[in-house]
């Protein structure tokens, strides 16, 4: 089963709740100690909370243009070909827009005169490794200044094969943007975290549309419960999206996050409510 967390907006508290998930799960002695995928690759800091050893790691990048002007020919082939203008021939110069290219390589084979191989471009890493309670771990990591994360989030997805039975949480990027889709897509349940607040809830609104739009089954964590209004609690009815799980607003708990612990570190009860949250997933996944 592979359940994504995601939310809206950045900073509701989903990478938290990713990360006290997985390590509810993992102290579980019935179930297998889960794999987690760290997707924010812009951003990562799941390893924060789960302190894992690092010991493989992989360059990721994809294969851009590189042009051959003894023998191109300025045909202008490979500019019409490209849905991401990425080339342009102006005049006797075709010119390459790397930080444009998707790597798809249209503008390989269509070049009459074979005037355009392919160079790998490094966009960044991918890592693997143990973490805490055997919490088998990866992560992505965009080198600064790269456009593009959704190759780095594809790569990481490919690059790790879960075992059998073995429950996968992603941690996806925040927004709802590309590299969220790509993140979530795939996934058995998405797990939306949000807070009760309006731009809480305008945030889950459009989280909750990839849902709908992916076909995948969606459910709500209410992290920071008691702030703001109950404007989340009826777009959650009104929209048949269950509530699985709240978090109070406590200044507690914010100090424990800040310090690097989960929610499983903090409050012993937790371990038993994000078992519950993991069997009331498989539930619904089981009912689609």
């Amino acid at each position: 089963m592979r359940i994504a967390v995601a939310s809206g907006k950045g900073g509701t508290g989903k990478t938290t709740i990713a990360t006290s998930l997985a390590l509810a799960l993992a102290t579980d002695a019935t179930r297998p100690s889960p794999l987690f995928l760290d997707c924010d690759v812009e951003a990562p800091n799941a390893h924060l909370f789960l302190r894992p050893t690092f010991e493989r790691r992989q360059e990721v990048g994809i294969l851009i243009p590189r042009v051959d002007e003894a023998k191109c020919t300025h045909c202008g082939k490979c500019a019409e070909v490209c849905q991401y203008h990425a080339i342009a021939v102006l005049g006797k110069k075709t010119l390459v827009f790397a930080q444009l290219c998707h790597g798809c390589g249209s503008c390989t084979l269509v070049c009459p005169e074979h005037a355009i191989s392919e160079i790998s471009d490094v966009m960044g890493v991918v890592e693997s490794g143990t973490a805490r309670a055997g919490i088998a771990f990866a992560r992505g990591v965009m080198n600064v200044g790269e456009p593009m994360a959704v190759p780095v989030i594809r790569q990481l997805k490919k690059w790790i094969t879960p075992e059998p039975n073995q429950i996968v949480i992603l941690d996806a990027p925040p927004g709802t943007s590309c590299p969220v889709v790509e993140s979530v897509r795939g996934a058995d349940f998405l797990l939306l975290v949000t807070e009760p607040t309006p731009f809480g809830l305008h945030d889950l609104r459009l989280a909750a549309q990839i849902a709908r739009e992916l076909k995948i089954p969606a459910g709500v964590v209410v992290n920071r419960d008691g702030i703001g209004n109950a404007g989340v609690d009826a777009f959650c009815a009104a929209e048949h999206l269950p509530i699985l799980m709240r978090v109070p607003f406590d200044r507690a708990i914010a100090e424990g996050i800040a310090r690097g612990q989960t929610l499983v570190d903090l409050e012993p009860e937790y371990r038993v409510r994000f078992e519950e949250l993991a069997d009331a997933i498989a539930a619904r996944v089981a009912s689609e």
